[in-house]
C-alpha cells in the first residue's frame, strides 16, 4: 500500500541525546558512570520519567535506593538539557522535502515535564502535523496502545504509514501492528534508506 503518512521517533533519529555529554564530566571513572547509567539512573528508570512521573518523584525514589549517589541522581534533574547535543542534522534537513509528499508525526517516548521546554528550542519541531508525547499520555513504547493512540487521533491507517525508529523493540511492534519501517542503527543513513525505498 501507499505510504501518506511518515511518523518520526525523536532521540536517536532527530535529536542527538545522550546522558553521558552531562555525566563524562562528572564522574572521573568511566566505569563507575556507566555503573551509573546502567543500574542507579538505569533505562528502567528513565522510562518511568516517560511515562508520566515526575523528576521529583524519580529523584527521591532513587536517592532512597541508591543514597551514595544522591548527589548526582539530583543532578539529573538540573542538567538534563545538558545531556542533548543538538538536532542531527543530516536527518532534521530531510523533513520539509517529506513534508511536501507526506503527512509528518512524532511518536516519542519524552517526558512531560521536559518536551515542552524543548519543542520550542527547534524549529523542525512544527513541521510535524501531530506529536503524540508518551509522558503526557503516560503510556510508552514499546507497549501497542502508544502506537494505537497516534492512529486514532490522526486518522491514520497503519499500512499507510511508515515508522521511524532507532529502538529495535520499538521497531518490532510497529512491524507488528502493520507498519512498514526504518530501523535507525548506524549501518544505512536514514536519506539512504528513504531513497531507496522511492520515498525521497
Amino acid at each position: 500500500m501507499e505510504i501518506k503518512n511518515i511518523i518520526f521517533d525523536f532521540g536517536g533519529v532527530l535529536i542527538d541525546w545522550n546522558p553521558r555529554y552531562f555525566y563524562k564530566d562528572v564522574f572521573s571513572d568511566t566505569k563507575e558512570m556507566e555503573y551509573f547509567l546502567s543500574e542507579v539512573w538505569s533505562p528502567q528508570w528513565n522510562m518511568k520519567h516517560d511515562a508520566g512521573f515526575s523528576f521529583s518523584e524519580i529523584t527521591c525514589e532513587l536517592q532512597e535506593l541508591h543514597p551514595g549517589y544522591r548527589n548526582e541522581i539530583e543532578m539529573y534533574q538540573h542538567n538534563w538539557q545538558k545531556m542533548i547535543k543538538g538536532e542531527i542534522s543530516e536527518n532534521t534537513k530531510l523533513l520539509k522535502a517529506l513534508k511536501s509528499k507526506y503527512r509528518l508525526f512524532g511518536l516519542t517516548n519524552w517526558s512531560a515535564e521536559a518536551f515542552p521546554v524543548i519543542y520550542p528550542k527547534y524549529e523542525f519541531f512544527k513541521l510535524f502535523e501531530g506529536i503524540v508525547v508518551s509522558g503526557e499520555e503516560k503510556v510508552v513504547k514499546p507497549g501497542k496502545e502508544i502506537y494505537q493512540l497516534l492512529l486514532t487521533r490522526y486518522d491514520l491507517i497503519e499500512t499507510e504509514s511508515l515508522f521511524i525508529d532507532d529502538s529495535l523493540k520499538n521497531i518490532e511492534t510497529a512491524n507488528e501492528l502493520g507498519f512498514s519501517t526504518i530501523h535507525i542503527n548506524g549501518t544505512l543513513s536514514l536519506k539512504e534508506q528513504l531513497i531507496s525505498r522511492g520515498l525521497l
